[in-house]
C-alpha cells in the first residue's frame, strides 16, 4: 500500500487561499495585469506581488533562519502603506510598474509559498505566529475581493467592454418582501466576541443605546434607484450633503458605476459583458453621498452601523456592501498593536463611511455580521448596495 502524504491544516488553508488569488487572475491577458485607470485601482499583478510580500517581510524574514530574501528591491515594490516598514512605491505609480513583469510575479509567489510551507512545518511555527499568519490569510482574501473590484473598473472602463469570465454576478434577487423589521429602544451589544478570526477593528464588544427604529428587509433594487434618477434626483440639491452636491456637479455624475444609457435604454457593465440592467437585482456601486441622497429623496436614512448589526440577523446580507451612517471611528477601548500590524486599521480612522455586510466579490468564509468595512464616501468601484432605516 502506497503510504499517503499528510498535508498540514495551516498548510493546506494557506495553499487553498492562495491558489484562489490565481485563479480569480486566470481569465486575465497579461495585458490586464498591469492597468491602473484611477488611483484607487491597483494592477492585478500589484496585488498578486503586495500579498506575497506580506507574507515574506512579516512572517519568513523575521522568523525563518534560513530564508533569503527573493529579490530586495521588491520591499520598495511592495509595500502599500506600512511607514514602519519603509518607502515604497507611492500609490499613483504603481500602474507604471511595467517591471517586475507578471512572470516574475508568479516566480515570487511560488518561491514564498514554497518557504512558507517549509516553514509552516518547521519548529519555528509557533501559537504567536500563527495569529499573525491568520492576519495574512485575511489579508489576502481582503485583496481577492479588491481584485475583482479593480479588474471590473479595468475592464468596465475599457471601450470594448470585454468579458471576464461568462455567467458570473448574475444572480436573482434576493427573496423577501419591502416591508421594515420593527427594533424597540434599548441597550443592545455590538462587536465582535467568541473564538476565531476577527479584525482589531472589531473590539471590543460593548453596550449601544438605540432609539425605536425601523430597517428595511431588502436592499434597494435597480428599478427603485432608476425612479430616484427619472425624477431628478441627480439635479435636485435638496436630497445631497453639501460635499454630495459638489461630487455630483464637478464630476458630472448621471447614475450608478457602470451604467450607460445606449438608444434610450440603460446598460450595465458586468464582468460577463455588457447588459440590459436587471430593474429587479439589487443596486450596485454606489456612493455614500449617491445612497444617503436616495434614501432623503424616500423621507429616509441610512442606518447607523449600531443598527445594522442588531438588525442584521433578521435579514439576509451578504450581496453588497451596505453604506450606513455611521463615520469609522474606533469603539471604546480600542487599542492599536505595536509595530507595523498596528497600521492596519487605527490610522484610516478619519474622513470615512462604514459599510456592512458583504458583497458578491467577498471570499467564503470572510465575512460575519461584525466586520466593518470602510472607505470615503465618493467611492463606489466596490461593490456597494443600499438599505434603508427610519
Amino acid at each position: 500500500m502506497e503510504s499517503q502524504t499528510i498535508i498540514h491544516p495551516l498548510v493546506k488553508r494557506f495553499q487553498e487561499i492562495r491558489k484562489h488569488s490565481e485563479e480569480i487572475c486566470k481569465p486575465l491577458e497579461i495585458e490586464d495585469y498591469v492597468v491602473q485607470p484611477i488611483v484607487d485601482v491597483s494592477p492585478p499583478k500589484w496585488h498578486l506581488g503586495h500579498t506575497t510580500w506580506f507574507f515574506e517581510t512579516f512572517i519568513l524574514i523575521p522568523n525563518f533562519p534560513s530564508y533569503e530574501v527573493f529579490d530586495p528591491q521588491y520591499n520598495f515594490v511592495f509595500n502599500s502603506y506600512y511607514e514602519t516598514i519603509g518607502a515604497r512605491v507611492i500609490r499613483t505609480d504603481r500602474g507604471n510598474l511595467s517591471r517586475p513583469s507578471v512572470s516574475d510575479i508568479y516566480r515570487y509567489r511560488n518561491y514564498v509559498d514554497e518557504k512558507m510551507k517549509l516553514f509552516l512545518e518547521s519548529d519555528f511555527m509557533n501559537d504567536s505566529i500563527a495569529t499573525l499568519l491568520e492576519l495574512g490569510l485575511n489579508h489576502e482574501q481582503q485583496h481577492q475581493e479588491l481584485l475583482i473590484s479593480d479588474i471590473k473598473y479595468i475592464l468596465g472602463h475599457n471601450p470594448l467592454f470585454p468579458v471576464y469570465k461568462d455567467n458570473i454576478e448574475l444572480q436573482e434577487k434576493t427573496s423577501g418582501s419591502n416591508k421594515m423589521l420593527r427594533f424597540s429602544e434599548g441597550i443592545y451589544e455590538i462587536g465582535f466576541e467568541g473564538s476565531g478570526f476577527c479584525f482589531d477593528n472589531e473590539l471590543a464588544r460593548h453596550k449601544v443605546y438605540l432609539n425605536d427604529f425601523e430597517i428595511s428587509e431588502c436592499l434597494v433594487t435597480n428599478k427603485e434607484y432608476l425612479e430616484f434618477m427619472e425624477a431628478g434626483g441627480y439635479e435636485d440639491f435638496r436630497y445631497w450633503h453639501a460635499d454630495g452636491w459638489n461630487w455630483v456637479n464637478e464630476n458630472n455624475v448621471k447614475s450608478p458605476l457602470y451604467w450607460h444609457n445606449i438608444d434610450g435604454k440603460w446598460m450595465y457593465y458586468t464582468l460577463s459583458g455588457l447588459k440590459e440592467v436587471n430593474p429587479n437585482e439589487e443596486l450596485c456601486h454606489i456612493s455614500f453621498y449617491e445612497a444617503s441622497a436616495y434614501a432623503s429623496w424616500k423621507d429616509m436614512r441610512l442606518p447607523t452601523e449600531e443598527e445594522w448589526e442588531v438588525a442584521s440577523p433578521h435579514f439576509q446580507w451578504g450581496k453588497r456592501w451596505e453604506w450606513t451612517n455611521s463615520a469609522y471611528l474606533p469603539y471604546p477601548g480600542f487599542k492599536k498593536e505595536p509595530g507595523a500590524v498596528g497600521e492596519y486599521n487605527g490610522k484610516f480612522m478619519v474622513n470615512q463611511m462604514v459599510l456592512r455586510g458583504a458583497s458578491t466579490a467577498t471570499p467564503n468564509g470572510h465575512s460575519r455580521n461584525t466586520y466593518r468595512n470602510f472607505f470615503q464616501p465618493a467611492l463606489k468601484w466596490q461593490f456597494t448596495g443600499i438599505r434603508l432605516a427610519k
